[in-house]
């Protein structure tokens, strides 16, 4: 079981905004479509979609606000939970201890967790339920 098997390509790149509908703006200027505006909790996320590039920005969290502001890629995962087993099997280091859900993005939510790379990147295992 190797985690490559769980995973189809990149879902979407993650960017903290400092100012949600400013942000929103200036990626429709660049042709850019909202693909889709949810809450999660008192934050809303927005995700921009152009061709096959999605980037999901929200509220709410700290922005390095300087080259190296992307806070994560997500790769879409069609079953999180074998995307997990196979995480944990391979020994990478884990950011979550058990799968996360988000219940309130798209028709039915997500369910997904994270691991570091080397350099300390955030990488995003995502099923979009």
């Amino acid at each position: 079981m190797a985690l490559s098997d769980y995973f189809t390509g990149i879902q979407h790149v993650g960017i903290p905004s400092v100012d949600l509908d400013k942000t929103i703006a200036f990626y429709k200027s660049l042709g850019f479509k909202q693909a889709g505006l949810f809450h999660n909790g008192a934050n809303r996320c927005a995700f921009m979609s152009f061709g096959n590039l999605t980037i999901e920005t929200w509220e709410g969290d700290p922005t390095a606000r300087k080259a190296g502001a992307i806070n994560h890629i997500s790769l879409n995962t069609p079953d999180v939970d074998k995307a997990f087993a196979a995480a944990k099997q391979q020994g990478l280091r884990l950011v979550d201890k058990e799968i996360q859900s988000i219940p309130s993005f798209w028709e039915h939510g997500i369910r997904y967790f994270n691991i570091l790379g080397p350099n300390e990147e955030t990488i995003e295992f995502c099923q979009i339920l």
